[in-house]
């Protein structure tokens, strides 16, 4: 059994002491002291989740410390196989998280010049969270001050843009993330306003004014920088400006990922695959009359859409088929629950901004016209969605794609669920996408075409997010992109884009499909195509190792045995 030093309290200077010998010893070690992480992180996170207020870096640092502390005292040799990968993910996320830290810092860093009034805005809600009560009198002041702050920061820019002759030479994207900041800060004001205001009698009296002319100052603030030195118009509710991280960035996330390839490789890999669909589409296309033309049949393809109101009737026939045509081969196991677990939503317009096409899950969320649409927009979103594309959204979305996997993720290591990454989460469902097609899930060359359009797509996906990421691409040329060379309605395209750029997702997450389905389909190559595993066995024991990096589950699988100082080695992709 492992050994832990125990607790020993926290003083009134909240440092943090090593994990508890009090850890769940029902459980292997190192998924219990897993455990115990999470729902300490989770306990730190409910009061100190204010990110940029004074001393939240610094606590986060030394909660990692303590914890990276406990690690090395965990006997690596005498653990289990499953063990041993926990400790190498466990060790490798806390080593990823500092680094986090040191970029979020930097970035609040770039902040500093549009926003010197961050930190005494943010302390107040870090306060309150922190049961430190504030006199009401001085308060009011502190508003006071920082509303004038406020006021001297837009006029100090408004003068520097003057000298400029305009906004030109100013940093759009750290101006843009100044006002999404600003959006942050408001929350953070009203939420510290909703603990005080009319149960404090004395805070009552003196604050809300001050209050609401610093929310004034910040709103006026915030529209001045968005359309003054960004440069987004009134009109413009959803502008599509993205916060790229960089190349060093982008290198770390794909260490974390256990990628052993650099962004640039990454690229050309998806430049070959593209290449592929390309070809594969001209074939298709001129099956179906066009001569080679990819673009005239894909927008034959995207004309096959069923009438309104049979969308819901159709997605559930695709998904029954998909189920009939896995039992039939006996590609994994389907247990009987998971076929009657999942339910279907329909999205709303306002989510098809961001989501044109269907997401997944035990719920698919099925995107389709709804009668208040402009008919611009309902003609893109039937476009989008249209028979051929949904034959492979479909599996994707449920069975055998995240359907399957969540169900079989909250029943396997579910500690892993600290490590989830997409390029298992997303790998997995594109994985399959590839499958069906290998074993003749396309029913006709309108089918190929759109399961072409997708695999282009993901392709397209490592192009322009990891350009984009690296500052080669903008938003706008990585929408130009997937309306030129892909295909998509440019409504369709934008939200796409405006999905990848806007920080909601990890920087690598639309690289990862495309890349975690080559890594399974080469895994699965070397394991079920060289005769040590059968089809099902292979997708079974995939499923069983949760949504972990594939190169851990490659190792699994293949009994390698694992040492501390395992790190990623795996070139997955053929050499040209």
């Amino acid at each position: 059994m492992m050994a832990l030093a125990a607790w020993g309290g926290q003083g009134s200077s909240g440092a943090e002491s090593a994990p508890s010998p009090d850890w769940d010893r029902s459980l292997p070690p190192m998924r219990g002291l897993i455990r115990r992480f999470q729902a300490d992180q989770a306990s730190l996170n409910h009061v100190w989740d204010v990110p940029g207020a004074p001393g939240v870096t610094r606590r986060e640092r030394r909660f990692l410390r303590r914890w990276e502390e406990a690690l090395t005292r965990v006997d690596f040799a005498g653990l289990d196989p499953a063990g041993r990968v926990n400790w190498i993910l466990f060790r490798e996320e806390l080593r990823f998280r500092r680094g986090e830290l040191k970029r979020q810092e930097a970035r609040f860093a770039e902040l500093a010049e549009f926003l010197p009034f961050d930190a005494g805005l943010a302390r107040l809600e870090l306060d309150r969270r922190r049961l430190r009560f504030v006199a009401a009198e001085k308060a009011a002041g502190l508003l006071h001050r920082l509303a004038g702050q406020v006021r001297d920061t837009q006029a100090a820019w408004e003068k520097r843009r003057a000298e400029a002759g305009g906004a030109a030479s100013f940093n759009r994207v750290v101006a843009w993330r100044a006002v999404r900041r600003v959006g942050r800060l408001r929350e953070f004001l009203r939420a510290w306003r909703r603990f005080y205001e009319g149960y404090d009698p004395l805070f009552t009296w003196w604050v809300p004014e001050s209050a609401r002319d610093l929310d004034q100052a910040l709103a006026r603030y915030a529209a001045f920088l968005r359309e003054k030195i960004v440069g987004v118009k009134k009109d413009d509710p959803d502008p599509v400006i993205g916060d790229p991280i960089g190349a060093a960035a982008l290198r770390d996330a794909l260490r974390h990922e256990f990628i052993v390839y650099t962004p640039e490789e990454l690229i050309r890999i998806a430049e070959r695959e593209f290449a592929w669909c390309e070809a594969e589409g001209r074939k298709a296309a001129t099956e179906l009359g066009f001569d080679g033309d990819w673009r005239r049949a894909l927008e034959h393809v995207k004309q096959q859409h069923v009438p309104p109101g049979r969308q819901p009737r159709f997605i559930r026939e695709e998904a029954r088929e998909a189920i009939r045509f896995l039992e039939d081969r006996h590609l994994v196991t389907l247990p009987p629950l998971v076929k009657e677990s999942w339910r279907m939503e329909m999205m709303s317009p306002a989510q098809q901004r961001m989501t044109p096409y269907f997401t997944g899950g035990e719920t698919i969320s099925v995107s389709f016209p709804t009668a208040d649409m402009k008919y611009e927009d309902k003609l893109m979103s039937l476009h989008g969605n249209n028979r051929h594309f949904c034959h492979a959204v479909v599996l994707h979305e449920l069975i055998p794609g995240h359907h399957l996997q969540l169900f079989m993720a909250d029943r396997y290591h579910t500690e892993r669920q600290l490590f989830t990454t997409p390029f298992l989460l997303e790998g997995w469902a594109l994985y399959w996408e590839m499958r069906f097609w290998d074993l003749g899930f396309a029913r006709d060359a309108a089918d190929r075409v759109g399961m072409l359009f997708w695999r282009l797509h993901r392709c397209a996906r490592i192009i322009f997010s990891l350009k984009f990421h690296l500052r080669e691409w903008s938003a706008r040329e990585a929408i130009d992109f997937l309306v030129e060379r892909v295909g998509h309605e440019r409504r369709n395209a934008t939200a796409e884009v405006r999905r990848s750029v806007s920080g909601e997702y990890s920087p690598l997450y639309q690289a990862a499909y495309m890349l975690g389905g080559l890594q399974l389909r080469a895994l699965r190559e070397e394991l079920v195509g060289g005769g040590r595993m059968t089809d099902c066995a292979f997708n079974d024991a995939v499923l069983r190792e949760n949504a972990i990096p594939v190169e851990l589950i490659r190792a699994v699988l293949r009994h390698d045995s694992l040492t501390p100082e395992f790190r990623a080695t795996w070139r997955f992709y053929p050499e040209p």
